[in-house]
């Protein structure tokens, strides 16, 4: 073991956990991946929570009582869930007190079958933070076009939020925009600034792997060159654009009113393709004020072997364009491919939380009690 992942948290990094399941709050691990592996946050999605409950591992019990209730199967999935970010948002607590809020936060999705009505979002977002009522919760809302309005409404009326499935530069200023626009709403109702907190949780691994198939497809040496550079690039131009955005004027008003900047969070960040090394999303994305949310399997490989060399971002920007710029030379559609991750994006969570439903249903459908 080296110690890579106290050099990447010294560098600025929050180091946050991809995954979640009853098992892991029950059994100790994330008790001691915050120990000893220098975890400081949890993110959870609708894949994760399929997966998680699927398993089985430690859900039955709840599931029993969910049966002899007869409650509905959206109801139970939403009181396993909950429960779950709930305890594990109590396992943080120390961490996010000792950073005053800053980390110790653990994410929970609304429901992506929402992500294109905003005031169902705005809804789901409310009901959501009332149902875990803890104060170390972040409510993840897709930045989706009807998302946008909908971080902008939930953040003025207080409520932390993670906006996921960024995967365009145009769109990630826009939840930027939405964000500060939230941050006014709620200094305009006299809300205390401070508590807000919010992350904007750009995608890296896909975009590689959607531009690097369409670079085979050309197959020419001078596709072949740029595989494995587009998802770098696309994030060093967002931590840019952050960069830019909160130093504005427009910020500087807000930062005075004790306001949080909104930190990138660097998502799916595990390397899809062998041939790349394992912790490249994470070796190669250090910079100050920073969260890499990263699955197990990424977190173990960086402790293992991680090569943190300081701000790997900084000094980069003119190159990533570079590199952006040469996959458009080459007729790959900077706006087409962002424009479908998204498209596929909510589509995967919206079959994650159907599957998800299906399998709870079945569970309820075994455990009711008979009748008579």
């Amino acid at each position: 073991m080296t110690d890579a992942l106290k050099r990447l948290s010294d560098e600025g990094v929050a180091i946050w956990l991809d995954d979640l399941s009853r098992k892991r709050i029950t059994s100790g691990n994330l008790a001691e991946l915050i120990d000893q592996q220098h975890v400081v946050g949890v993110t959870t999605n609708p894949s994760i929570f399929q997966k998680a409950i699927s398993s089985g591992d430690g859900y039955e019990g709840q599931l029993s009582d969910l049966a002899a209730r007869k409650v509905t199967v959206e109801e139970a999935i939403r009181m396993i869930t909950t429960a779950d970010v709930r305890d594990a948002a109590d396992i943080l607590r120390p961490v996010f007190d000792a950073t005053q809020g800053q980390d110790g936060r653990v994410s929970i999705e609304v429901d992506p079958r929402l992500a294109h009505d905003t005031a169902a979002t705005i809804a789901e977002a409310k009901q959501l933070a009332w149902l875990v009522d803890r104060p170390n919760t972040l409510i993840k809302i897709p930045a989706t076009k009807a998302g946008l309005p909908a971080i902008t409404e939930v953040i003025g009326k207080g409520i932390s939020v993670n906006v996921t499935l960024i995967f365009s530069l145009e769109r990630y200023r826009e939840v930027m925009d939405a964000y500060l626009a939230g941050l006014e709403k709620a200094k305009a109702a006299g809300l205390d600034l401070s508590k807000i907190h919010s992350v904007a949780s750009f995608f890296v691994s896909r975009v590689d792997t959607e531009i690097d198939k369409r670079l085979d497809g050309l197959g020419t040496d001078e596709a072949k060159a740029l595989k494995g550079k587009a998802a770098l690039a696309n994030a060093r131009l967002a931590y840019q654009a952050y960069e830019e955005v909160f130093s504005s004027d427009r910020w500087a008003a807000l930062d005075k009113a004790q306001g949080n900047k909104q930190r990138p969070l660097w998502a799916s960040t595990g390397v899809k393709d062998p041939a790349y090394k394992d912790t490249l999303y994470v070796d190669d994305l250090v910079a100050p004020g920073t969260v890499n949310t990263m699955p197990e399997a990424t977190l173990e490989a960086t402790a293992d072997h991680g090569q943190i060399t300081g701000n790997t971002i900084a000094g980069t920007y003119e190159q990533a364009r570079a590199e952006l710029d040469a996959v458009e030379k080459l007729g790959i559609k900077y706006d087409d491919v962002v424009e479908l991750l998204e498209t596929e994006g909510v589509s995967k969570f919206e079959d994650a939380w159907n599957d998800l439903l299906k399998s709870t249903e079945a569970e309820l459908k075994r455990l009711a009690p008979s009748e008579g």
